[in-house]
């Protein structure tokens, strides 16, 4: 995670929520606002342990709203929360990724205390996507999954006035995902 060190009065300070016992949140307070970078487990390997690690996320998102704090909450949830956030070619219907109790704990996770900013700004976007499987040229040819989001609390999104995703950008199978605020 790298935030712009003059917005902090003394070095910013680093950190983990308590149920991350495999360091895969990395958390950052400014002020009121926590901005989180997550990186979700895969699901292949231990499917029941991506699922947990999402139901506790979620708890703890609901905890922070209730104790009044915003959140933004970005990376790789490795879950693509609807149909038209994977390409046709790609639509496989018992998927890691793409099954219907993932998609269920994701919405759980957005409640009524977050926003999905990549759709707040293209919503019917059906070509969306920041992961293209590293064969076949899929990236080129944009035949990819949207497993990578930037989520924000209501206030942060009202202040949001942009979210794109930088598919030329980088080496990775992911792109970038960058909101921009007023």
């Amino acid at each position: 995670m790298h935030v712009r060190r003059d917005l902090f009065a003394v070095d910013p300070v680093f950190s983990h929520p308590p149920f991350d016992m495999e360091s895969r949140i990395v958390q950052v307070e400014h002020g009121n606002l926590i901005i989180a970078s997550v990186y979700v487990p895969n699901g292949g390997k231990d499917y029941p342990a991506k699922l947990d690690f999402v139901t506790k996320l979620a708890a703890w998102t609901r905890q922070l709203h209730a104790e009044g704090r915003d959140l933004i909450l970005c990376g790789d949830m490795n879950i693509a929360r609807a149909e038209i956030d994977v390409h046709p070619k790609e639509r496989k219907p018992n998927a890691v990724g793409q099954r219907p109790e993932e998609r269920a704990l994701f919405e759980t996770l957005l409640g009524t205390h977050l926003v999905d900013l990549g759709r707040k700004f293209e919503p019917d976007n059906p070509n969306l996507f920041t992961w293209w499987a590293p064969w076949r040229n899929l990236r080129a040819r944009n035949i990819g999954w949207r497993l990578d989001y930037l989520l924000a609390s209501p206030a942060v999104a009202e202040r949001a006035t942009s979210c794109v995703v930088l598919a030329d950008v980088g080496t990775s199978d992911h792109a970038p995902v960058v909101m921009t605020t007023a």
